[in-house]
């Protein structure tokens, strides 16, 4: 089981009343994106969460505003929100959509955030390098937006041709990498070619952050690591490529920076920046609901849930509400089958319209029938050979959701979508995953995020016991942010 508790404890810094209130942060400004600002950036947050408004607002307070180019909500010439309905019969044809739908929406939330920055701060955008379309989408927003945009930051993969596409419209680019390795392995292939535009190197938390996470094969999920000593691993790699002046951006479990003095003016670290992906949910320019507001304001601590349901493929971070249960609840009524009676597989199973016959052991049969008589009568298979077991209902989600894909990624686990020629990934698609767009959008335009995927990262709970948000105050960008800079 994920421990917030002994993650968060290997980097803190526990201070007495005395010593907080004597306390004065040496928060430097920093040189980013061309411009000397508060070494303060926001989170973007993909599907409509991160917008030209609040990403503009916090600018608009000194630091780095960025907007989330994942699925933005266009908007029409009286500023509403264009809902994103798909015509396609197929699923390249609402691929194409998506991207179209993509671009606009980019190129309006840089549009708004230019506008309520006031020129100050820096403005990002956002992108997920796995997500479909996303070279094309980045070619759409920086042309249509040309000189709003001063950044890019990406990750969710391994962004080899980001440099290029940043050096191409003369803007600088973030990969966001989870270690010292990754961020080798782009620096030798493709970085070295274009290092004046990299304007910094996001180190995201793989057990902290909030969405996506890039845990890799060789890490344990349940077992997190201090980040320190990582990010200095990072930051050696940089130095031994000439990167002395390029700053790195922690990004996952920073919620007060007064708990993190030890990385400013260390150095081991070298030039440091803070990124803040959830707090900045929790304010009046958030286009959050209000009930996902008021949500976040209930979570205990151990409420967000490290789990592997993404459709992508990578480990993501969300509230382990009634959606992430049923997903777990999903895999949980699972057994494993062979085609034909071998050793403890014994035990003839029929399913379907077809009347299919597979084999199972005695003891998973027994669940299996025990599943059914409960209601979960309808069968699916999985790409790995075993049987999940659902309700009608749930069946007939499943298959509407697959069906309806727009090729949201670049490949698919759920649909079996993949941007290539034959559109597939060729293998079967997986019951156990979800259709992540579906859920997305519907939480980001008022949907109950109880029953919804809603994202956070692991420091969430904090917003219940923070004094600064007491009686449900809500703060506006600018005075979160003013409040950071005091070490709270």
């Amino acid at each position: 089981m994920f421990r917030l508790d002994v993650a968060i404890a290997s980097v803190a810094t526990f201070y007495t009343i005395e010593e907080r209130n004597a306390m004065t942060l040496n928060l430097k400004p920093l040189m980013i994106s061309g411009k000397e600002v508060l070494p303060l950036i926001e989170g973007g947050k993909g599907v409509a969460i991160s917008t030209g408004e609040s990403s503009g607002a916090w600018a608009a307070a000194g630091g780095v505003g960025t907007f989330s180019a994942v699925n933005a909500d266009p908007i029409d010439e009286h500023g509403n929100v264009v809902r994103q309905v798909y015509q396609g019969r197929n699923r390249k044809e609402r691929f194409k959509e998506l991207v179209d739908f993509a671009i606009a929406g980019g190129i309006s939330q840089a549009k708004i955030a230019h506008d309520v920055s006031g020129g100050q701060g820096r403005l990002h955008m956002n992108v997920l390098w796995e997500m479909g379309g996303a070279e094309a989408v980045l070619e759409g927003v920086m042309e249509g937006a040309k000189g709003l945009i001063h950044g890019i930051t990406c990750g969710a993969g391994m962004p080899f041709r980001l440099a290029a596409l940043a050096a191409k419209h003369g803007v600088h680019y973030y990969p966001i990498i989870s270690s010292a390795r990754a961020f080798r392995a782009l620096w030798k292939r493709s970085y070295h070619k274009t290092p004046d535009l990299l304007g910094g190197v996001v180190y995201e938390d793989p057990w902290l952050a909030g969405g996506h996470n890039g845990l890799s094969n060789t890490e344990n999920p349940d077992k997190p690591e201090n980040p320190y000593p990582r990010v200095a691993q990072l930051r050696r790699v940089m130095n031994d490529f000439g990167l002395q002046h390029v700053p790195i951006i922690m990004a996952g479990g920073v919620w007060y920076l007064r708990d993190w003095t030890d990385w400013m003016d260390n150095p081991d670290l070298g030039l440091i920046s803070f990124q803040f992906g959830t707090r900045p949910m929790l304010t009046q320019e958030s286009p959050i609901s209000d009930a996902w507001k008021k949500e976040l304001m209930t979570l205990k601590e151990g409420d967000v849930f490290l789990n592997h349901f993404s459709p992508t493929g990578f480990y993501s971070s969300a509230v382990n509400n009634s959606f992430i249960k049923n997903l777990r609840d999903r895999s949980e009524r699972q057994v494993a089958f062979v085609e034909h009676a071998t050793g403890d597989h014994s035990e003839a199973f029929i399913y379907g319209v077809r009347d299919r016959t597979v084999f199972l052991t005695p003891h998973d049969k027994a669940h299996a029938q025990a599943w059914i008589e409960a209601g979960f009568s309808k069968v699916r298979l999985t790409p790995e050979s075993t049987l999940i077991f659902v309700t009608e209902e749930e069946a007939a989600d499943i298959r509407q959701n697959q069906m309806d894909c727009m090729g949201c990624l670049s490949q698919c686990s759920f649909s079996n979508w993949a941007a290539n020629e034959k559109g597939t990934t060729g293998r079967r698609a997986d019951p156990r995953s979800f259709c992540i767009q579906k859920s997305l959008q519907e939480i980001a335009h008022g949907a109950n995020p109880a029953t919804h995927l809603m994202f956070a990262g692991h420091a969430a709970y904090k917003f219940g016991q923070d004094p600064f948000y007491a009686n449900g105050f809500v703060p506006t960008m600018k005075e979160l942010v003013a409040r950071i800079q005091t070490g709270d």
